[in-house]
């Protein structure tokens, strides 16, 4: 008898997990914190690049609403201007809790020490608790072979060499004050290979192999790090990638609150890293991660099906790739 109740409870708990892993859009570890802690973000300043749209302007205005003070950096300072007006009406601190940084992320280390001596003395001269990496230059999806060097200079740029570069100049300010937090905004592409984002994919695996080195140093003096790989994001601006003009197959995406909300849980929570994306991209990511052989093998099996997809304003994350079926 006690053993048909101990079957029955592992077969019942087989049976959740598979269902909160189906239906999830997130880790299992990440959607087991729950809510964002609100006292995290209080009166805290965070600095977010890329924040004249997409998430990081989802994310400033949650953390307006979590009564963050809030440094937005962009190259469109027109648009930065109109993310402050909608943000500063959301949070306790007002017009005074959000600041204006324009920067460019390829323009140079000169540029961006600049930048990060202005966003130090910016509130009072209180400095940076968090800097929100979310800044990133994609383009449509193609083979390796076809991404000119302009491309790979700039997606290497933006996604790479700014980021880092911002974080050398910016890191030993927190390490003067003894605290700082990096929050990261990966990709799904940086930890499973990404057919058609051959060039993203590989700026984004550096991003992961040099925020989880530094963390590595740098945690025994206050410094945290957490790493966010979203898959497919709903955005108003994301980028057209048809060559062909056909109208595009709906693709089951995360909407830009929800990335943004999880994002702001893992930081709160002082996750290293945390996983945002529906089956089957979370699927692929733990086969690559955890059965490597049995991941890699399907990524070669949709991977030149993926970017014909991609061209043809299909699905590229649809089993039918994998099946081999077409669309009708």
């Amino acid at each position: 008898m006690l053993s048909i109740i101990v079957y029955s409870v592992i077969i019942a708990l087989i049976a959740t997990l598979s269902h909160k892993f189906l239906t999830g859009d997130g880790d299992f570890t990440l959607l087991s914190k729950g809510k964002v802690k609100r006292e995290s973000f209080q009166d805290k300043v965070v600095w977010i690049t890329g924040a004249s749209r997409g998430i990081g302007e989802v994310l400033a205005k949650q953390l307006a609403t979590l009564g963050a003070k809030i440094i937005i950096s962009a190259r469109n300072e027109a648009e930065l201007e109109r993310v402050k007006k909608q943000i500063s009406a959301l949070g306790k601190h007002g017009l005074e809790g959000v600041e204006i940084l324009p920067l460019d992320l390829s323009s140079g280390e000169d540029a961006i020490r600049d930048a990060v001596e202005k966003a130090v003395s910016l509130f009072g001269g209180a400095g940076v608790d968090y800097m929100i990496h979310n800044a990133a230059f994609e383009r449509p999806k193609s083979t390796a072979l076809d991404v000119p060097e302009a491309s790979l200079k700039a997606t290497l740029d933006v996604n790479v060499m700014g980021p880092i570069s911002l974080t050398r100049l910016l890191l030993p300010h927190m390490l003067r004050r003894g605290r700082g937090h990096f929050v990261v905004m990966s990709s799904a592409a940086g930890k499973a290979p990404a057919p058609g984002q051959a060039v993203y994919s590989a700026s984004k695996f550096a991003l992961n192999g040099y925020f989880h080195s530094l963390r590595s140093e740098f945690y025994q003096k206050g410094i945290m790090v957490t790493v966010v790989c979203p898959g497919p994001i709903e955005t108003s601006n994301a980028p057209d990638t048809s060559t062909s003009g056909k109208r595009a197959v709906k693709e089951k995406r995360v909407s830009s609150e929800r990335c943004a909300e999880l994002t702001l849980v893992a930081a709160s929570h002082g996750l290293k890293e945390a996983w945002i994306s529906y089956q089957p991209v979370l699927a692929v990511m733990y086969l690559v991660q955890y059965m490597p052989s049995v991941g890699f093998w399907l990524m070669d099996k949709i991977g030149a099906k993926r970017v014909e997809a991609a061209a043809q304003k299909g699905n590229t994350y649809s089993l039918n790739l994998l099946l081999g079926r077409k669309k009708e």
